[in-house]
């Protein structure tokens, strides 16, 4: 999230007029656990609430599989909350959530079969998939790369995705995910991995950011970031569905200068 997203926003203005700025407020996790997710997410209202104080535009909610493991259509309930403690502090702004915008994402490129990539475990890559099935997304195929270090998974080499991408199933997908991960570095391999499978290649940081952009009323475009962005999306309505399939029994200046603002790595 702190990587990527800046990286496709800094190419965003090779090509636009609008400038970002980057805020960040941290979520602690080291290993990627159910128990260590849910304190993570319970965490996520005092960000929220701290990177309002700065007055940012939008907030961006990073970890994909910490909104997915809450329960199904969970990224709905989070960004209202976050969204409410922004408004309560005086500086209301849209959020973003990473596992929201994956779904979005893929709604919006009209890809209803997929084949993905995820650095979990095994039972967490399946509550992805799972998710995603409840969206209305089918997963033909997906490979776990069974990381359990936080740490280790912001270290993984992006250039050993395309060989994955490529072993999956993926020749009924309508897109494949390189990284349903903001933590794990995909961004690089984004336009290889398409170019190599000749269909849309996306990630959830290309996902979120394509989302960020709709929420700040801005085209969605930036180069080097893949088909999402390259132009033919830019104009795509935000997707703000009211589906409510959703578990809630759990702890809880659009201007040239613009506040892009990360919620947590």
């Amino acid at each position: 999230m702190e990587t990527e997203v800046p990286a496709i926003l800094r190419a965003r203005e090779t090509v636009a007029a609008e400038r970002f700025t980057f805020h960040s407020s941290r979520m602690r996790m080291t290993h990627v656990t159910p128990e260590q997710l849910r304190a993570m997410d319970a965490d996520s209202d005092r960000c929220a609430v701290e990177l309002s104080d700065a007055a940012v535009d939008v907030l961006g909610y990073a970890c994909l599989v910490a909104i997915m493991s809450m329960g199904h259509g969970y990224h709905r309930t989070s960004q209202q909350r976050l969204h409410t403690r922004t408004a309560e502090n005086g500086h209301p702004a849209p959020v973003v959530t990473s596992a929201g915008a994956l779904v979005n994402g893929l709604h919006t490129l009209g890809a209803k079969r997929i084949a993905l990539i995820a650095p979990y475990l095994r039972p967490l890559t399946r509550t992805v998939v799972d998710y995603l099935t409840n969206e209305g997304i089918t997963v033909l195929d997906h490979e776990a790369l069974e990381i359990p270090g936080n740490l280790d998974v912001a270290a993984h080499d992006p250039a050993v995705l395309p060989a994955i991408a490529k072993r999956l199933d993926h020749a009924d997908a309508d897109a494949v995910v390189l990284s349903a991960c903001v933590q794990m570095p995909s961004l690089s391999a984004i336009e290889e991995t398409e170019q190599q499978l000749g269909k849309p290649v996306v990630s959830a940081a290309v996902c979120t950011v394509h989302q960020m952009l709709r929420a700040l009323d801005l085209p969605a475009i930036a180069p080097g970031a893949g088909h999402l962005l390259a132009g033919a999306y830019a104009e795509a309505p935000l997707r703000t569905d009211t589906k409510t399939d959703t578990k809630t029994d759990t702890d809880t200046d659009t201007d040239t200068d613009t506040d892009a603002a990360p919620v947590a790595g």
